[in-house]
């Protein structure tokens, strides 16, 4: 065999486009790949190399084909962890037995290597792998092998083990699950999780630490595959200040995001950045909180449409805020965004996820895309808002590709707006598309809900006046409403008013006395006999 080359230490420093170590076209190695799964020689070491390098050329390909079968032949032995007196991690054993612990890989792997002509190093040292607690520390002897190889002049890391798949929680089954993280990967990301006891082998300048890897954020394969670069905080213990602790991951295109605070969706707002997602969290109990983060790519193909783990902090938190309890009906992320963009919302008037109002009143304003159809409705916290009551305190005016929301909150408090979507042309439902928070703190606040519309009220009708859903009693109430196409607008209480047409606008006065109900009614041709229901408005009781 060649002789051992001292390790070179080239500066590695991650300039954020690979996550290998050296350029490596996957899709060169489809049919290679291909082939080094479907040999299948179980009886020595020697035949087994010598039938995977048929189709491998290159240092590279041959380092390639052995790590390819290793990763999807070799299983994790977890019964053989939990009883390591009966195992043998001799290469020949290994093949035997199909199934070995990282220690059998890593010597397999470096056996293989050899007998290719191929530099290869087995490692050996601390690794943040299953059963790794935030913040721990490690102490004693290693607890893991991989392998260092020697390619196109330097040296490079990969982990088979890790390749291959994964344990479950309770540590007593095996999946496969190839890793492709694991092959060549930068040191930059490797040190992540892999602390070598010879710190050379890090291949990194400066090298780091015991003690700052242990205090690194781990940032598992799942991070760096989604395309993510960065989490804020770098450390995996976050105090809260005040009762609120931030956490914001910046990536390279549009990912979607979720979070999880002790297992649940909740006491958090989360919003959608162009490259990335801001969360603020506000814990409602003091002590120690694990967060994690998911994501998923906004572009997902169906199989991969499942949100992964990213990164995990704890959140410790020493006072509560209470002021800061969410509404149960708050949808992450909060506030418009790529997604609700991409969804026919643009120009949102309000880019924040939560609006205070001192008033209890807002308005909310998009440009619509083609072919849209909107719906909304207002949620308070607890049940101060029935379903039907929470569509008729906003209301919606369009104007051409403009559409306004106006919200009257019916008292102080905590409201989520959601707003739903579909295209005109569909006959399906309406999907949810995003959520604003809106806050007031005007204990005064009482607005009645707008007047209830039927569907002859069309969508780009509007109403001027009056807009309260609620008419004082025994008063002469002013109309003006802008509505098009029809021949004749009636507006009936105990007697019946008509409006006249003004420009667009129809107008007019009724009187509410004597009546607990008035409704505003058109004739859609003046031949018809008969008219519409357009809206109802509550006149109040005595």
């Amino acid at each position: 065999p060649k002789t051992m080359t001292t390790p070179f230490f080239p500066v590695y420093p991650w300039d954020k486009s690979s996550l290998k170590s050296m350029p490596v076209d996957l899709e060169q190695f489809k049919k290679l790949d291909d082939y080094a799964l479907k040999v299948n020689v179980k009886n020595s070491v020697e035949e087994l190399v010598k039938a995977l390098l048929k189709q491998a050329r290159t240092d590279l390909e041959k380092v390639r084909a052995i790590w390819m079968w290793i990763c999807h032949h070799i299983e994790y032995d977890v019964v053989g962890y939990h009883n390591k007196s009966q195992l043998s991690s001799k290469p020949r054993d290994v093949l035997q037995m199909g199934k070995s612990i990282c220690e059998g890989y890593a010597e397999l792997f470096e056996h293989m290597c050899s007998l290719a002509g191929i530099q290869c190093k087995k490692l050996s040292g601390h690794a943040k792998g299953h059963g790794y607690k935030i913040g721990q520390t490690f102490t004693g002897d290693s607890d893991h092998a991989w392998n260092a190889v020697y390619l196109e002049g330097r040296w490079h890391l990969l982990d088979s083990t890790w390749g291959s798949g994964s344990v479950d929680d309770s540590f007593t089954k095996f999946t496969y699950r190839y890793n492709e993280f694991y092959f060549l990967t930068h040191p930059a990301l490797f040190i992540n999780n892999h602390f070598p006891d010879n710190s050379n082998w890090q291949l990194l300048k400066p090298t780091l630490t015991l003690k700052e890897f242990e205090n690194n954020m781990l940032h598992n394969s799942n991070f760096y595959m989604l395309g993510l670069l960065a989490t804020h905080p770098e450390t995996p213990i976050i105090q809260t200040v005040n009762g609120k602790a931030s956490v914001s991951v910046d990536c390279r295109s549009s990912t979607l995001f979720m979070f999880k605070l002790k297992g649940a969706e909740e006491h958090g707002l989360m919003t959608l950045e162009k490259h990335g997602m801001k969360l603020d969290i506000y814990p409602q109990k003091t002590g120690s909180h694990k967060l994690e983060i998911f994501a998923k790519p906004s572009k997902a193909e169906a199989s991969d449409d499942v949100y992964k783990c990213v990164v995990e902090y704890v959140v410790e938190c020493e006072s509560v805020d209470k002021a800061m309890r969410f509404p149960k009906e708050l949808h992450q992320p909060v506030g418009p965004s790529w997604f609700s963009e991409r969804q026919g919302f643009l120009r949102p008037s309000h880019r924040q996820p939560v609006l205070h109002t001192n008033d209890g009143r807002c308005s909310f304003t998009f440009t619509l895309g083609k072919d849209i159809s909107v719906l909304t409705s207002l949620h308070g916290d607890g049940s101060s808002l029935a379903e039907d009551m929470g569509r008729r305190h906003v209301l919606q005016i369009q104007r051409r590709n403009q559409i306004e929301l106006k919200v009257h909150l019916p008292h102080a408090g905590s409201f989520v707006l959601k707003i739903y979507s579909k295209k005109k042309s569909d006959p399906g439902n309406y999907d949810y598309t995003f959520n604003y928070l809106i806050r007031c703190l005007n204990t005064e606040v009482k607005w009645p809900a707008f007047p209830q519309s039927y569907s002859k009220w069309l969508q780009d009708y509007e109403i001027l006046e009056p807009l309260s859903g609620l008419l004082p009693a025994n008063r002469n109430v002013q109309f003006r409403l802008k509505m098009h196409g029809i021949a004749k607008v009636l507006v009936q209480a105990e007697n019946t008013y008509p409006l006249t047409q003004n420009k667009g606008v129809w107008e007019g006065t009724c009187s509410t006395s004597g009546c607990r109900e008035v409704f505003v009614m058109v004739h859609e041709n003046a031949n018809h006999s008969f008219y519409s229901h357009v809206l109802k408005y509550e006149v109040e009781t005595q």
